[in-house]
């Protein structure tokens, strides 16, 4: 076990500084140093909570004077252990949960400026109050931070029409590894002034400076939705029947959600009162959004769900008549990864290839686990509309997934390399982390990985930033 006693002194600095902000008794870090799958946890020297970007650049700088390294850590809620700690060297854990300021809303400019540590729900919520839409939506949307969406350029549900968080960014507040502080929080639209350094931030998990606070677009509130669960009889006719929605409404479809019947059967057993309303083989769930209240869209989709009935695309469907049963159709899908954990985890994957191969990518996956991992239990489901599936493997039953061992690793290699074959990736939302670093390494040319580099040691020379995330050999240089 590491030995944390030579760094006592920076502990007693950190609080100092914040007299009201750090955390080092064990069972208070125990929260702090595990990640959401609890497969990686390992000790940090404290966790310091501040409250301010200042007490953020504080921290940092006292941090690096002393040459431990800092954790930026948001709701903790990501799948790759990017905001935990890593083994064998000492780490604080900078958790920016207090910093839960909206500081503006423009309703004329369409943006909302918040603090790193407000939850997506709250900037959802923030936005509705004057007549706005804030589209980026989690399953775990409650507990997600925004500077931790932004730092690892979450996809979410609604990636289809409004992209992923990178495309809701408008400016960003960093707090750098030296404790400057980088303030290009602006909400304009155009701004071609040199290079877009906000870009350098998001998605990067924290290796390159800490995001302290946000300027987000915002879009026209939804007036009306029609949202609808289809049975499909395989994932190639889930694919005929997205084109076929989107040909029919375009920008309206602003959800396509792929299950396949073993994912929704494993949340049926799992998860109290949530059920579908039919079986089915396989599932897709769409959404029709509008902001305006003329023509019904959910004439539109029932027109084209009767379309694909009569044609053999569809098997049966069922519309939301409220909003309570829109809730209960949106659950089944957000359940899949508790239920999962529930039922002994699984080795997960974030691939995503071209739209049109996900039939073959599926087909390919399940050849795969049956003729190489017999007894493991193929759990598919994710954003069919833009192509990013999570095709996660299962141990056998009534095992849990640290029970694998070294075939974990096997597991994820061999399906990444399905996507890699047909043009994909191998992290489409989840980022790398921990968990996708040996991947990085393995799939990204040179260049890549010469040009991560190089942006890393001129950004954070001293590696204090987040060690051992996105690029492993980094952290192992500081010895």
């Amino acid at each position: 076990m590491m030995n944390l006693a030579p760094h006592g002194d920076l502990v007693a600095r950190l609080r100092a500084a914040l007299p009201k902000g750090v955390l080092d008794d064990p069972a208070d870090l125990a929260g702090f140093v595990t990640d959401w799958r609890r497969l990686h946890s390992n000790p940090a020297l404290c966790v310091v909570l501040p409250t301010s970007t200042a007490e953020v650049a504080t921290a940092v700088r006292l941090c690096a004077e002393a040459g431990v390294a800092i954790v930026p850590q948001g709701g903790n809620t990501g799948m790759v252990a990017g905001a935990v700690p890593v083994a064998g060297i000492p780490q604080v854990i900078l958790s920016l949960r207090r910093m839960t300021a909206v500081r503006a809303v423009d309703a004329v400019g369409d943006s909302i400026t918040v603090e790193a540590g407000v939850t997506l729900r709250a900037v959802q919520e923030a936005a509705a109050a004057v007549g706005r839409l804030f589209p980026l939506s989690l399953a775990a949307e409650g507990t997600a931070q925004i500077g931790g969406a932004v730092s690892t350029n979450a996809g979410g549900l609604q990636v289809l029409a409004y992209g992923s968080m990178r495309s809701l960014v408008l400016g960003l507040e960093v707090v750098l590894a030296d404790g400057r502080v980088w303030d290009g929080l602006r909400s304009l639209r155009k701004d071609n002034t040199g290079f877009d350094l906000k870009q350098l931030f998001i998605g990067s998990e924290g290796t390159l400076g800490i995001v302290t606070a946000a300027c987000l677009r915002l879009f026209p509130a939804i007036v009306q939705r029609a949202t609808a669960l289809v049975a499909v009889p395989s994932v190639a006719r889930a694919v005929d029947l997205f084109q076929a929605v989107r040909g029919r409404t375009g920008g309206a479809l602003t959800m396509c959600e792929y299950v396949a019947g073993d994912a929704m059967r494993l949340v049926a057993r799992q998860v109290a009162d949530a059920r579908p309303p039919f079986d089915a083989p396989a599932y897709v769930l769409i959404e029709l959004s509008s902001p305006s209240d003329q023509d019904p869209i959910s004439l539109t989709l029932e027109q084209v769900l009767g379309e694909a009935l009569e044609a053999g695309t569809a098997q049966d469907a069922v519309i939301a008549q409220s909003e309570r049963e829109r809730a209960r159709l949106l659950r089944l899908r957000e359940e899949i990864s508790d239920a999962e954990l529930a039922s002994g985890g699984a080795v997960k994957h974030d691939t995503t290839v071209p739209i049109a191969l996900i039939p073959e990518m599926v087909a390919a996956t399940e050849a795969l686990v049956r003729d190489r991992f017999p007894g493991c239990r193929l759990n598919v489901f994710g954003h069919l509309g833009d192509g990013n599936l999570h095709i996660n493997v299962m141990p056998p039953e009534g095992q849990k997934v640290a029970e694998l061992g070294p075939l974990y690793r096997t597991i994820t290699e061999a399906v990444e390399e399905l996507a890699m074959a047909r043009g994909g990736s191998f992290s489409a939302e989840h980022g790398i982390g921990q968990m996708r670093a040996a991947s990085l390494l393995r799939f990204k040319g040179e260049v890549d990985l010469e040009l991560m580099r190089t942006l890393k040691s001129s950004l954070d020379p001293k590696h204090i930033l987040n060690p051992g995330k996105i690029l492993p050999s980094v952290a192992g240089s500081r010895g």
